[in-house]
């Protein structure tokens, strides 16, 4: 756990008690600090003050003793319109800030990487602390993925902290202690909560803040993106690395035709990484290499550690093939770019998508009907624009409703067609929050489902 220094005593706030935001408080506690906390769910005060918590509804105290609030990424402080707590520390003009800021205050000498990206950000996150890991290198790998930073063990200058970074946590951020940053793309996503596409820009753009040296790895092949690549060649503390997978890179990264180069030498061939597909993933090696070299890994290092990375539970993950059927779950793709992702690396797909949709849908994958079989509609929100999507498109599609309905029917509906090489593919292109908790509990039962499959149930017909 993260001990935050000059703390002692002193007043703190934390609004939200999820995952980070109860680390938070265990931490702030841990450092001495006074701590309140409040949730507007009824049930986590409970288990908070449970838990020796101090509860304060923070819209009717008196905010202006606390030194700062600390504030769960997920609550918003701005758009679509701020929480009533914000309001009141704002106008007590008390600091709100996020638990990545009390990191950089606690370890400020240690090495920072930090990765953010509409898409990707997660499996590049986990293949460079990997890489680190592999290497010898001391590590800790979390943020927006997995581990809270403030469960972190404590690292000085021999060590590396490797964080996934959300729009959200980017804009709770004060002092950019991060040395090697990641910018993976830009796509449109969260438009509600930044108040429109400029506004989730400039909430990405943050992580180039830079105030020290920094080596910023930045995927040029969005226009959001490309549009950077000026700002950043110009700033004397940035050093700029551009990287693409559609265009030749003399200078940078060039991950296309099954080539990793750096200034136009090849250094690595794709396809030896076959549990890493697609152009998508092409990318994420390639941001994962240089940000390696970055912080001193020799390519032999780098090299070894790519090819022992597991890969991330989610994420275009093989769960089993049966009878020459895959099944794969890629239930992190909770939009249609990240969908676009899986659709680009299969041929004969039985596609299991819905949820809760995002903003514009199923627009944009008009160009990959042909490799879908048939498609398999879960939940209810997104139901009615999803099937008119798929009638428009000439796309074969079954409204299963739920998610063990619609794994059965799929297997069955990809035995039935007897293709050679056939793929089961929940990417369900929306946000789980219709029928699960969360992305993971839907690959979770993705995975559950598919493990009641035997050969017998899959026996050709």
């Amino acid at each position: 756990m993260i001990i935050v220094p000059h703390i002692q005593n002193k007043k703190y706030a934390v609004l939200g008690l999820g995952k980070s935001g109860l680390a938070t408080a265990a931490s702030l506690r841990q450092s001495g600090a006074q701590v309140f906390v409040w949730d507007d769910k009824e049930a986590s005060r409970a288990e908070a003050e449970k838990s020796g918590y101090a509860l304060c509804d923070f819209t009717t105290a008196d905010v202006s003793e606390f030194e700062a609030l600390l504030l769960s990424p997920g609550i918003p402080h701005t758009y679509p319109a701020p929480h009533p707590a914000v309001v009141c520390f704002r106008a007590a003009q008390v600091p709100i800030i996020g638990d990545i800021e009390l990191l950089f205050r606690a370890c400020p000498d240690a090495t920072y990487i930090g990765i953010t990206g509409t898409n990707g950000k997660s499996t590049t996150t986990a293949l460079i602390g990997h890489i680190l890991q592999q290497a010898g290198r001391k590590v800790q790998v979390g943020g927006n993925l997995g581990t809270p930073v403030l469960s972190f063990e404590a690292l000085d200058k021999d060590g590396i902290y490797v964080l996934e970074l959300s729009s959200y946590q980017l804009e709770l951020i004060e002092h950019n202690l991060l040395n090697v940053v990641l910018l993976l793309n830009i796509t449109a996503d969260h438009l509600s909560r930044h108040g429109g596409m400029s506004g989730y820009v400039a909430a990405k753009k943050r992580i180039i803040r830079a105030e020290a040296p920094q080596t910023l790895i930045l995927g040029v092949d969005e226009a959001e993106t490309a549009a950077l690549v000026h700002e950043a060649s110009t700033n004397p503390q940035v050093k700029l690395v551009p990287l693409s997978v559609k265009k030749d890179m003399p200078i940078g990264i060039e991950a296309k035709a099954g080539a990793l180069k750096i200034n136009g030498q090849k250094i690595l061939d794709l396809e030896s990484l076959p549990h890493l597909p697609g152009a998508h993933n092409a990318q994420n090696i390639g941001a994962a290499f240089a940000a390696c070299r970055a912080v001193g890994l020799q390519d032999g290092e780098i090299i070894r550690g790519l090819t022992t990375f597991p890969g991330l539970a989610h994420r275009q993950q093989c769960i089993a093939e049966i009878n020459g059927i895959r099944f794969i779950n890629d239930s992190k793709a909770t939009n249609a770019d990240a969908a676009e992702k899986a659709l680009l690396c299969y041929k004969d797909i039985y596609w299991i998508i819905g949820g809760r949709p995002k903003e514009g849908g199923l627009q944009g994958l008009e160009h990959y009907v042909a490799r879908i079989r048939c498609a398999f509609i879960i939940g209810t929100e997104a139901t009615d624009d999803f099937s008119a999507w798929c009638a428009a498109n000439n796309v074969p599609y079954i409204i299963s409703g739920t998610l063990d309905k619609a794994v059965a029917a799929a297997a069955d509906q990809a035995v039935r067609d007897n293709i050679k090489d056939a793929v089961v593919l929940l990417s369900p292109a929306c946000a789980s929050w219709d029928q699960f908790a969360s992305f993971e509990a839907r690959g979770d039962q993705f995975t559950a489902c598919v493990r009641t499959l035997s050969k017998g149930d899959l026996c050709r017909h």
